[in-house]
């Protein structure tokens, strides 16, 4: 059992694993990153690996897998939570305007939708 959490290096993304890391801290279990960026980009500056070391001793943080070329997003999310016996996915959300507060993105959207488990979508900030 784990939580798993998809990633990409963008506020939402890091807001994403921070909330991630703190619920497989409450709940005792493991963590899988799932990392949006295809296999064949680089990953210069990604923040990524700081913030899993900020994880709290007795988080379990599997090895990070990558989105494979050709793969759509919420396929590999699906996917990869089928394959790690997810609980819970975790996924990050951008602030919509006002007018397109209803909408959201289309990967956010097939997760919800498709996942087998519980989803928690985070923004990475609030209005005050």
């Amino acid at each position: 059992m784990t939580v798993l959490v998809a990633y990409n290096p963008s506020p939402h993304g890091e807001a994403a694993v921070r909330t991630a890391i703190a619920e497989a801290a409450r709940r005792g279990l493991a963590l899988h990153v799932v990392h949006l960026a295809r296999s064949d980009d680089p990953v210069d500056g990604d923040p990524l690996e700081s913030l899993l070391a900020e994880a709290p001793q007795g988080v379990d943080v599997q090895p990070v897998t990558r989105r494979s070329a050709g793969t759509e997003p919420a396929d590999a999310i699906l996917d990869a939570a089928d394959q790690a016996g997810a609980t819970l996915v975790v996924l990050g959300s951008r602030k919509r305007s006002s007018a397109g507060t209803f909408l959201i993105g289309t990967t956010t959207q097939r997760v919800l939708l498709d996942a087998s488990v519980p989803v928690l979508v985070v923004k990475d900030a609030y209005d005050a």
